[in-house]
């Protein structure tokens, strides 16, 4: 793609928090080479969800201006875990954990990415080999004052909440991170703008014109409240089925819904602002899902979702569920069954009015007797087929 300088500002902006800085994004974008554009990643979880593309869709949009994408695996600063926006220490994870974790990242990652214009890198391949006086050397450059300027050790620190020593060291390893990789340009959530000016200054350091920093907005999950998280339950994955995609992103409140479209689509937002809130949201849902489905899909996925819940027909594809006696309360069914993940959602779902056995809506937790064959909907999009043994 070529454009000029102006209309590559005007795409590298949109959805940003902030550019550090802009003047030299523009001196930057003037030089007559490929910018190294640096994402790293720790594989602390399985799989990626649609939070996670907000900052690989800004990747896509720096590779189709021309530019080289560093794609950064940190399977060694996974170990120590990212303390931004932690109220506590994080666990620190297995070597075989990360590994496997780093495999699927990948797989998924190219559903954004052109892999042929994408270097990947594992951060354990310079961090490894820095070895003791290295990393002494690392840890001179900042100092414990410095360190508690950050937001979230700062209040972590006024609450007593303790800090490990190995937590300080993580802003300055993903610093010399983009030391290593020689980065013009870093990306990262709003969250992470102390680690990415870290690198900043390790580099001047280091005799390298400092990276340009840009941070992007985390993106709330289906609860509207939360960023999107796998520990929340409020996420959308990549893996997610075309109906689970579909539907999830059709939850999402009319407010949510511009944000997704400004950070996940490329949309025009004049045009999206025009369209009816309903249509508008069904076209977002069957456009990312048929970004990771495929187009057919997507379609497929858009006449169940309306049938199902424009028509209020019931899904054709029920799982069966079979209980082992003829009564169960309907809280340990909901669970039992898949239809809640914990005696706590399934209590909430309950009381929020979101459980119909046999159609009926149940708003306590009584004692469900199970004869024949009977639909347990849970939510908007849930059904079990329960019968007995």
């Amino acid at each position: 793609m070529t454009l000029n300088i102006t209309e590559a500002i005007k795409k590298i902006k949109r959805g940003t928090v902030e550019i550090i800085c802009e003047d030299e994004l523009i001196k930057k974008l003037s030089l007559k080479r490929p910018l190294r554009i640096k994402l790293g990643v720790d594989p602390t979880a399985p799989d990626i969800h649609l939070g996670h593309t907000v900052l690989l869709n800004k990747l896509k949009t720096f590779q189709e201006l021309g530019h080289q994408i560093v794609f950064l695996i940190g399977d060694f600063t996974a170990r120590i875990g990212d303390p931004s926006g932690r109220s506590e220490t994080r666990q620190m994870m297995s070597e075989q954990q990360i590994l496997e974790n780093a495999k699927t990242y990948q797989n998924q990652v190219f559903k954004i990415l052109d892999r042929s214009k994408t270097e990947v890198v594992y951060n354990s391949h310079w961090l490894y080999p820095l070895g003791l006086e290295g990393f002494l050397q690392l840890a001179s450059k900042y100092t414990v004052a410095r360190m508690l300027e950050r937001d979230d050790f700062e209040k972590r620190y006024e609450n007593d909440i303790p800090i490990a020593l190995v937590e300080f060291m993580y802003p300055l390893l993903q610093g010399y991170d983009s030391v290593a990789t020689k980065a013009d340009i870093e990306l990262g959530g709003n969250d992470q703008k102390f680690n990415l000016l870290v690198g900043r200054e390790l580099q001047r350091d280091y005799g390298q014109e400092p990276q340009v920093v840009i941070t992007m907005p985390l993106l709330e999950g289906t609860d509207g409240v939360r960023k999107m998280s796998k520990s929340y339950g409020n996420f959308i994955s990549l893996d997610d089925s075309p109906k689970d995609m579909f539907g999830k992103v059709m939850s999402v409140s009319d407010g949510l819904m511009m944000k997704y479209f400004e950070l996940l689509t490329e949309r025009d937002m004049e045009e999206v602002r025009k369209m009816h809130p309903r249509d508008a949201k069904a076209s977002l849902a069957e456009e990312l899902t048929a970004k990771y489905h495929g187009a057919g899909a997507a379609a497929n996925a858009r006449s169940e979702f309306d049938s199902v819940f424009s028509n209020k027909n019931v899904p054709a594809d029920i799982e069966n569920f079979v209980v082992d006696t003829p009564e169960i309360g309907l809280v340990d069914l909901l669970v039992s069954s898949g239809l809640a993940t914990s005696k706590k959602e399934a209590a909430r779902l309950i009381e929020q009015g979101g459980v119909r056995v046999a159609g009926e809506k149940v708003t306590e937790n009584k004692k469900i007797v199970v004869e024949g064959e009977m639909i347990i909907q849970a939510g908007n999009r849930k059904f079990k087929k329960v019968s007995k043994k």
